[in-house]
This record gives C-alpha cells, structure tokens and sequence, in this order.
C-alpha cells in the first residue's frame, strides 16, 4: 500500500514473509517491508501564508485559546496574538515549542518550519534506508511475534506497509485486483470485494472504521486520508451487518458465541465455516523524529474469544 521498493534482506522460508504466503491464501503480497514509505519533497509554503495563519488554524483546530496556548509554551498571549497576526516573526525554537503544545504531527512542523523562514528540523527517511536496519528489523520481528494472530503496519494514509501470515489467512477470497499494490487496510476492508461480505458486524465496524478516519481528518491536513475517506464512505453496503448486541447467532448481547463478554468492539469474520471474532489494538513509536516513524502504526488483531484462539493456533501449527 505505499511506494514499492526492492526488500534488501534475504528471503529464506523460516522468515515471516507477510500476505499470500500460505499455499491455500491469495497470491503473495509482501513480505515485510517489500512496500515501504518513499521519501516525499516538502512542499514549500506560499510566503503569503506564513507561518501565522498556519499557527492559528492549528490552535483553533486543537480549541486551544492564545492564553491557554501561552500558559503551556511560556509565552504570553500578546506574542502568540502578534505572531498570527503577523507582526511578529518567531524563533525556530518557538514554532517547535508551540507545535509541540499543539500536538501538531511531525510533518506539519517541517511545513511551520519553512513557513517561518527556517529548515525543516525532522527527516523523512526511506525504511529501505540502511539507517533504518535496526528499525526494520524490530518491526519485523513483532510481525513474526504476533503469529498466528493477525498484524500489519501502516502508514498515515492506511496504505500497508507490511504485514505477516495471519492477514494474508483473512484475506482468503478477496478479490485480485484489490491485492495489487498499492494497497490499502480500509479499502481491503470495506470494498463489497473485500472483507465487507465476510465481517457479520459490518455496520458496526463500518461506522468504527468511518469514525476514527473522522477524528484523524479533523486532527491533521491530510488530502490522502480525506481521499481514502471519500472513497470507502461511498462504498455500498449490501448488507447493513448484524450489531455485536443484537444476541444474534446464539450468542448473547454483548459477548461471543461462547457466551464470553467482548472487552472491545469485536471483528467478526467468517472465515472457512468458523466465525472468529478479534479485537484491534494500535501502537505508535513515542516522541518519534523522523517522518516516516512518526506516521507507522502497527495493528494487531488480537483473538477476542477461545474458539478463535484455538482456530488460529491450529491453523498456524
């Protein structure tokens, strides 16, 4: 799901080697890294813009008053106002400290950077880059770790990144030219030839999925996400799902079908004639300075009742 690029590592049997490689699963996809983030030219910022406007829309964005902004960055409201407006230019040093009480995402602090008249502070590095061996490494050895349960990782728009065995396990049925880079966890997801006929609560992990893209559009600048939103929300629904809740299936309100209460709205998918039932669980590299790291997250989907449990266990045994 992002810039193809050749897998500089050797690729023996005994490596986890990501979607498509059990023999009944799709074609094979990736192994871990195969698709990895490119470096991206930053994008100058009109001088007409500058680095105030900039500023206030994030402050508004976040709710966050001029005073409220200058208690947290020590500064004072006046400055904050004067740089908006413009009739004050700010330090590199305090567009980082105000940035960084903003929570604004690392890339968007490159563009305030050059916006103010400064160098962009944080790199945007390929994970083929031979600085990121150590890196790489790490992320490939939780994929493995995670077997047989499912994991991936993805970039800031979802496009994947890397995944292992257990993903490419779900994917069995999806359609072809879906599995075709670049691609991407939502589309898999909600596309009528993707998981959406196998998942029994599409509506309600439909309106989850739809929802946290939501609250990311509304947290950062991001077209590409938009983008991915705009095209899976438009994505027809043939079947409104059956709720979690609803007891439907022999299960209770609110649990699985062996009767256990979900701690988490669940996944549940059909899959080979057994309805197995996951819970997602995302992960972030803390503090991160460089762009590329800044913008990974790595999913597990973790088995949210005993009889998914032991159908994975058995299925990767």
């Amino acid at each position: 799901m992002s810039l193809s690029l050749p897998h500089p590592f050797p690729r023996g049997p005994e490596q986890a080697t990501g979607l498509g490689s059990r023999p009944r699963g799709p074609r094979r996809i990736a192994h871990p890294f195969d698709y990895c983030l490119g470096m991206t030219t930053a994008v100058a910022i009109k001088e007409s813009t500058g680095v105030g406007p900039l500023l206030r829309g994030w402050r508004e964005r976040r709710k966050v008053s001029q005073l409220d902004l200058a208690l947290r960055a020590d500064s004072s409201a006046r400055h904050i106002s004067f740089i908006e407006t413009g009739r004050s230019r700010p330090s590199e040093e305090i567009v980082l400290r105000l940035a960084e009480h903003l929570d604004v995402p690392v890339r968007e602090r490159n563009s305030l950077l050059l916006a103010a008249g400064y160098a962009p502070r944080f790199r945007e590095t390929p994970l083929d880059d031979p600085s990121m061996g150590a890196l790489r490494e790490g992320l490939e050895q939780i994929l493995r770790g995670y077997e047989p349960y499912p994991a991936l990782i993805v970039d800031a728009a979802y496009d994947v990144i890397a995944a292992n065995r257990g993903i490419a396990m779900i994917l069995d049925g999806v359609s072809e030219h879906l599995l075709q880079p670049p691609l991407n966890a939502m589309r898999l997801t909600l596309h009528p030839e993707g998981l959406a006929p196998k998942i029994r609560n599409l509506r309600e992990w439909r309106g989850h999925l739809l929802h946290q893209m939501e609250r990311q559009i509304a947290l950062q600048r991001s077209d590409a996400l938009r983008a991915v939103y705009e095209e899976v929300a438009a994505y027809p629904v043939a079947d409104p799902g059956v709720s979690v809740f609803d007891g439907a299936d022999g299960a209770e309100a609110g649990g699985s079908q062996s009767g256990v209460p979900y701690f988490a709205l669940p996944l549940r998918i059909e899959h080979e004639g057994h309805l197995l039932s996951f819970v997602s669980s995302i992960s972030t590299f803390n503090t991160p300075m460089d762009v590329t790291v800044a913008e990974l997250a790595i999913e597990t989907l973790l088995p949210a009742d005993p009889a998914t449990v032991k159908f994975l266990r058995s299925a990767g045994s």
